[in-house]
């Protein structure tokens, strides 16, 4: 009796599997005919006057005694920060970033009479939203003591709204390319399947001749300006156009 059962059970699991079978392949005939997908990548880059700067300056001092070595530094650091409150830049806006106290030797021989002495070293960071401002500083923050300008970095306030602009331009561009590409084989583009951020970023070309210009090299679909920038004051500062751009790879389902 028990064999009978086990036998009809058996039967009516392989009409139930072939019926779904049969179900599953009436539920979807057209996935029987294959559709194409297109991939492109969107680039775009927006460039931006730039509305600040950071100034990094250096510096070093070095003597025998470490008591008077740091007591020069002091003294240097302090007057940059007295030309800082002339120049009305907010006490927020400037600070120590780096402190160091180093004895060196001579030929790297540590004994007494290759001391050469202890050299303090320290950074300041200096943010100038008003570049009227940055040649003047600069200079009289040379004429303080400053002996190091490790960096100049001219930014813009406004980056992550940028960045949002030109992300989407750079999709924009990218379905503009996928329609002209599926055109053309007499295709049209339908809803995308993937969408992936290639890259985002920013540069200025200030001090480029020593540094590398991070994206520089990137060939762009859209290119738009957000203004024409201005000389600081009356000074030979020409702070140019920061550019900020993005990239996107998407991949589009094509339609008959």
């Amino acid at each position: 009796m028990k064999e009978k059962i086990i036998q009809v059970v058996g039967v009516i699991s392989m009409l139930s599997l072939l019926m779904f079978g049969i179900t599953a392949w009436a539920q979807d005939p057209a996935e029987a005919e294959e559709t194409g997908q297109i991939s492109v990548t969107g680039e775009a880059e927006i460039r931006v006057v730039p509305d600040e700067v950071i100034l990094t300056l250096g510096v070093e001092t070095w003597n025998k005694k470490m008591g008077i070595a740091k007591g020069q530094n002091d003294a240097i650091v302090a007057r940059v920060f007295a030309l800082a409150d002339e120049h009305a830049i907010a006490p927020e806006h400037i600070q120590t970033d780096y402190v160091s106290i180093e004895p060196r030797y001579r030929n790297g021989y540590y004994d007494e009479r290759d001391f050469i002495g202890f050299f303090v070293h320290k950074t300041l960071v200096i943010t100038l939203r008003d570049l009227d401002k940055f040649e003047d500083i600069l200079a009289d923050a040379l004429e303080a003591g400053v002996n190091y300008v490790h960096g100049i970095q001219f930014r813009t306030t406004e980056l992550r709204k940028h960045r949002d602009e030109a992300r989407a331009l750079a999709i924009r561009a990218a379905k503009e390319k996928a329609e002209d590409l599926a055109g053309e084989l007499d295709q049209q583009v339908g809803d995308p399947k993937m969408i992936q951020e290639v890259q985002s970023s920013w540069w200025s070309g200030y001090n480029s001749w020593w540094r590398s210009r991070w994206g520089s090299g990137m060939s762009q679909n859209v290119i738009q300006e957000m203004g024409a920038g201005e000389l600081a004051g009356d000074g030979s500062l020409a702070p140019g156009q920061i550019s900020v751009t993005a990239r996107v790879s998407v991949t589009f389902q094509l339609t008959k």
